[in-house]
């Protein structure tokens, strides 16, 4: 590859940007009002609430090491984005249909199911695609644009609830054109690095294989999996607008306020990360998350709350290309689908431990409680990236 390759960021990267931006906006318009609809139109609790996010953050992030080693095995990445995809796009209208929590549930697996098969295949192959000088950079860009349409879709959201007269149904029923954009995006628009199309690899998960991974990979899963603690679902930012008194149909503009954050972030801390130390930076981003977790825990108003929502928009910005970043630099090249899936399954079950106790907390000591809660897992990965590999 030559010089000028080197500094300039592949196409690919800006479609496969695209494509998360345009099933950012889809999801996004849903996941912005789901804990309201759970809660206020299907009556159901915080701890549900919590449940329910848990199971379908930690099956998508489950599923990711499946996916990510039949990438591997294979030797080809895009079909199963496209299919990952395709399911995501393929749950959207069954939200507008549920008439109780057992299709929201189905809905919800459905999609983060989608997003578990194209996650691992989709990292990997980014770190395929872009040069390395430009990984920290190819991953900030993706989450960049991943997160514009992370804020799109609320705001899409506020104004057909305001149009709409809080409308839920009609709204999810909108979400599905954005979906099905980014399928056709990620089909027409991405080309497969052609070293994919070669002969069959063996099974990546055997040990042999598995023992190929550096104590360096490891020390990132066990930091990755401490900060996954700290970071429970977002529906809880929500629910705590509303419990703070911001009216129902303004709710999602928190969710905007926290990704337009984030957008704005995420690429220049992707860029800073190829060219400082790894370690400092996710320092600085759990610090930055403590300090979002106790504004968020003690405000009791509409200053306080974006000022703590946006805190957790850098942090996002800091932290979450920079974990990935960081996977690519100590997996072996032909085992990055699956080391992605890997450092997934772990640090899923780590999500959906985060959300139960989220929902439990608040429930039983109030809304408060699962942010400090957050700060105190914050410190434990402080100390932990203190631990050398």
């Amino acid at each position: 590859m030559n010089a000028k390759n080197q500094t300039r960021m592949p196409q690919g990267i800006w479609m496969l940007g695209f494509v998360s931006l345009l099933m950012d906006v889809s999801s996004e318009m849903i996941h912005s009002l789901l804990p309201l609809f759970m809660v206020g139109t299907l009556g159901t609790s915080a701890l549900l609430v919590g449940l329910v996010e848990g199971l379908a953050e930690s099956t998508a992030l489950i599923v990711k090491i499946f996916s990510g080693a039949l990438s591997d095995y294979i030797g080809k990445r895009k079909g199963l984005a496209v299919l990952g995809y395709g399911l995501g796009a393929m749950s959207k209208p069954l939200f507008a249909l549920a008439p109780g929590m057992g299709l929201v549930l189905t809905a919800r697996l459905i999609d983060r199911i989608g997003k578990g098969i194209r996650g691992a295949p989709r990292d990997a192959l980014i770190a395929d695609i872009a040069p390395a000088s430009l990984r920290g950079a190819a991953f900030g860009l993706r989450q960049s644009l991943d997160t514009v349409g992370a804020f799109l879709g609320p705001l899409i959201a506020v104004g057909l609830m305001l149009a709409w007269n809080n409308d839920f149904r009609a709204v999810f029923s909108v979400a599905i054109i954005p979906g099905v954009l980014a399928v056709l995006v990620l089909i027409l628009g991405v080309k497969e690095p052609a070293r994919h199309t070669g002969e069959k690899r063996s099974n990546p998960i055997r040990r042999e294989n598995l023992s190929r991974l550096p104590p360096g990979y490891w020390w990132v899963v066990l930091v990755g999996t401490i900060f996954t603690l700290a970071r429970f679902s977002e529906a809880f930012l929500v629910l705590r607008a509303e419990q703070l008194g911001v009216p129902l149909a303004l709710v999602p503009l928190v969710m905007v306020a926290m990704n337009l954050v984030y957008a704005a972030t995420a690429y220049p801390f992707g860029k800073l990360s190829d060219r400082m130390s790894h370690r400092a930076l996710l320092a600085l981003g759990l610090a930055v998350l403590i300090a979002a977790d106790l504004i968020l825990g003690s405000g009791q108003n509409w200053v306080t709350l974006l000022v703590g929502v946006g805190l957790w928009g850098i942090h996002m910005g800091m932290t979450q290309g920079l974990l990935a970043t960081m996977i690519t630099a100590q997996a072996p090249s032909d085992l990055r689908g699956t080391c992605f899936g890997l450092f997934n399954l772990i640090t899923g079950i780590a999500m959906l431990i985060a959300s139960i106790l989220a929902g439990l907390l608040w429930d039983q000591w109030g809304a408060q409680a699962p942010f400090y809660a957050g700060a105190i897992f914050s410190m434990l990965a402080l100390l932990g990236l203190n631990k050398k590999p």
